[in-house]
């Protein structure tokens, strides 16, 4: 089964040739991926990765993009953190029609992960809170690879902040 995500890094200030950086992406690997290089020290992998599930389709682009370039810092795995418009769109509804859901069902609807004038959701919780409704069709390499985004980002958010010496036990707790 092919999964669709993406993964964004933030390269070392030594990494410049990109012709030598894509060169080494794909003999890792990395073919599958539709590489992204316009922000100055920024990298995008658009994957579809052929794998038996979303698991293997994400760790092994993360392994292997590790392999062609050990230096990278992951910024993000993506489809993760999503606002109403985003999750509108995967939907395939308008932006009025997701927020009309949201507010309608406000008990509830996920949380978000930051709320705010541009508030922020998990797309694997929305994803799951729509499949209890039943009506709404979702094919599963999505609900999958948004699971799996959403455990990297987690996991990389958990291991960074585990880095910092001053932050207490209790408040990683929470």
């Amino acid at each position: 089964m092919d999964y669709i995500f993406t993964l964004k890094y933030q390269l070392p200030p030594n990494e410049q040739d990109m012709d030598a950086l894509v060169g080494r992406l794909g003999e890792t690997g990395c073919d599958d991926a539709l590489i992204g290089i316009g922000q100055p020290g920024r990298l995008a992998l658009a994957f579809t990765r052929d794998a038996s599930c979303a698991e293997e389709a994400v760790i092994s682009a993360l392994a292997d993009v590790r392999k062609a370039l050990p230096a990278a810092t992951l910024i993000e795995a993506t489809p993760d953190m999503v606002g109403l418009t985003d999750a509108a769109q995967i939907m395939g509804m308008s932006r009025q029609n997701m927020r009309k859901l949201m507010l309608a069902n406000a008990a509830t609807f996920p949380a978000p992960i930051h709320e705010g004038s541009a508030s922020i959701w998990h797309l694997a919780e929305i994803l799951a809170w729509m499949q209890t409704r039943g009506v709404y069709a979702l094919t599963q390499s999505l609900v999958d690879v948004s699971k799996m985004a959403m455990q990297v980002n987690v996991a990389k958010e958990q291991q960074r902040l585990s880095e910092k010496p001053n932050v207490d036990a209790h408040v990683l707790a929470w």
